[in-house]
């Protein structure tokens, strides 16, 4: 069952889901969603002359990316064939009975950007910022500001709690993120990793 307005309100209020800062419940819950906005922060992909990436390599991965913060009133410009990690402002708490759902505002996506290439899922148990994978598919660059409502997250009622939510005896690398965050990927088993 997809959470209502009225199902995400009560929710927040009983507190075993969380989104804070929600400065502007009135407008940033939505019929069946809540509006999450731009943070500041964004890691930016070199244009490097690299044969390529191995996922597997940490030091490859970093070296791979630039951090950005963009100033009170300033805008972040993407490009069109750009992709950059960007994040929310709002912090999140997903309770065990709920997967959430990251989406993009259609006003955008009508401007060719999009929100997330993969990573549209927020696991129960998930703590922390959501990374927003940006791209823009468009031809001509697109302005955000930080503030703005960039996505939507909608939520799924589980038919029961998860019985590992994500963060309780696992390796959940992303657990309590604040920021946009880089691939970990080698953090995983098949890599070598323990998650």
């Amino acid at each position: 069952m997809i959470l209502s307005d009225a199902d995400i309100r009560r929710r927040l209020d009983e507190g075993d889901l969380a989104i804070e800062p929600l400065d502007d419940p009135e407008l940033q819950v939505q019929p069946a969603s809540v509006d999450l906005r731009l943070g500041r922060e964004f890691l930016e992909f070199q244009r490097a002359n690299i044969s390529c990436i191995h996922p597997t390599s940490e030091r490859e991965v970093d070296e791979y990316v630039d951090e950005t913060y963009v100033e009170e009133g300033e805008e972040f410009v993407l490009h069109p064939g750009d992709f950059v990690l960007g994040t929310t402002k709002e912090r999140v708490e997903i309770p065990p009975d709920l997967i959430a759902h990251v989406e993009g505002r259609s006003s955008l996506g009508r401007l060719a950007i999009v929100v997330h290439a993969t990573a549209g899922l927020c696991d129960p148990g998930y703590q922390g910022q959501i990374t927003l994978e940006l791209s823009n598919l468009g031809t001509a660059p697109v302005a955000l500001s930080p503030g703005m409502r960039i996505s939507q997250l909608t939520f799924t009622e589980l038919k029961s709690p998860a019985e590992r939510p994500y963060g309780a005896e696992r390796g959940s690398k992303y657990q309590g993120q604040t920021g946009p965050q880089a691939s970990r990927i080698q953090g995983d088993r098949e890599f070598g990793g323990d998650q």
